[in-house]
């Protein structure tokens, strides 16, 4: 029987990618996003995609969505918990409530609502949550105090998910990467934000290959980035 993933944030940038990859690796794949348009012209009519429209951060919507998925494929073997926002850059004197509160509603929630459900569904036969992380949950870029903050947090629901998932045979674990040229990168560039950038296609690959492990086996966390981009080293 086929495997079968659910991507959330499925609709652009390293969600539509590793979509794309994983279909064309003969998995099973839902597509959940806010936007149908794009998840559709993602999916490409391919006969083992489901599209869902799906808020993270609503809970009844990110339940329908999981159950459906389960309907559909007969299965739910990996969640690539995906689904994140940057808000503007800005100072943290500057930054308003509402930016604060919609990166932590989709950054977190969102991400903890998804996992949750994927935790009730493979309860029974074992399964695989990746959370994609950041090299912000490692180290902050300036002006990004809502982000960073998420994504420091994602850490530790990582951790958590792995601990409760040990004897239910859960594995779960992060991914953080760093400058894959996506259009939310490609943004910050023009802001001079950021520089060196990789392929979006060697983080889809770098979930595969997570993916693809045995429930005997977990990577808690993996960073991948452009090999040019100052994050290590000190000034």
């Amino acid at each position: 029987m086929k495997k079968t993933i659910l991507i959330t944030g499925a609709s652009s940038g390293i969600g539509a990618c590793v979509a794309k990859l994983f279909l064309k690796q003969g998995w099973n794949v839902a597509l959940i996003a806010r936007r149908v348009d794009e998840l559709k012209a993602v999916a490409n009519n391919h006969e083992n995609s489901l599209c869902i429209v799906c808020d993270v951060t609503q809970e009844d919507q990110v339940i329908a969505a999981f159950k459906s998925v389960v309907n559909h494929f007969g299965r739910l073997d990996v969640l690539f918990n995906n689904a994140g926002i940057f808000t503007p850059q800005s100072r943290i004197d500057k930054i308003r409530l509402s930016d604060w509160q919609q990166s932590l509603d989709v950054n977190l929630t969102g991400m903890f609502l998804s996992a949750r459900e994927a935790f009730r569904h493979m309860k029974l036969s074992g399964g695989r949550i990746i959370n994609n992380g950041s090299i912000s949950a490692h180290t902050p870029r300036e002006g990004s105090a809502p982000y960073t903050s998420s994504k420091h947090a994602i850490t530790g629901l990582t951790k958590t998910i792995a601990l409760d998932g040990r004897t239910l045979n859960i594995c779960c674990g992060q991914i953080d990467i760093g400058n894959a040229h996506t259009e939310m990168v490609a943004n910050l560039i023009r802001e001079g934000g950021a520089a060196e950038t990789m392929l979006v296609s060697d983080a889809a690959e770098a979930v595969l290959s997570m993916a693809q492990l045995p429930l005997t086996t977990n990577i808690l966390s993996m960073t991948i980035m452009a090999n040019k981009m100052p994050f290590v080293g000190r000034g």
